[in-house]
């Protein structure tokens, strides 16, 4: 699959989830994320600027990728909740301490691309309907090509 996710390109996958069974000959970086093993290829990992988001349409699921300094790759849902928009992917990239976080484009609340928890929420409160956290999914990098598994 070639995508090109450039900076602010969507990109959409519907195709036919597969199981996530990295082996020998296939290195794998996974996030430390609880969800099912069920994965869906994205794009490839080329396409992901470094420390720039790109968005992701993954079984109708609006997903905002990272791909970190380190080469990691994080995956949170676009949907900010504290504007309703769906502009996650659109953040800027920083760090808390070792932790690798985004900061909402709209109004600045600073969120944990590890467990997309929300650190800072500026002095706002979420939309209504809404938590103040982000879902955080699980990203894989197989042979260059960058799976998420939906949270």
């Amino acid at each position: 699959m070639s995508a090109t996710p450039i900076e602010r390109t969507l990109v959409t996958t519907t195709s036919t989830t597969t199981a996530s069974s990295p082996t020998a000959s296939s290195p794998t970086t996974t996030t430390p994320m609880t969800s099912t093993p069920m994965t869906v290829p994205v794009c490839a990992l080329a396409d992901l600027a470094p420390e720039r988001g790109a968005a992701a349409l993954v079984d109708g699921v609006q997903v905002a990728l990272f791909r970190l300094a380190d080469g990691t790759v994080r995956a949170v849902q676009q949907l900010d909740p504290y504007s309703g928009a769906n502009v996650m992917s659109r953040g800027i990239v920083g760090t808390r301490g070792d932790v690798p976080t985004v900061a909402g484009p709209m109004y600045k609340q600073v969120f944990s691309l590890l467990t997309g928890e929300c650190l800072d929420p500026v002095g706002y409160s979420p939309r209504p309907g809404h938590g103040p956290d982000l879902v955080a999914h699980r990203v894989e990098v197989r042979d260059g090509v960058v799976h998420v598994g939906l949270a």
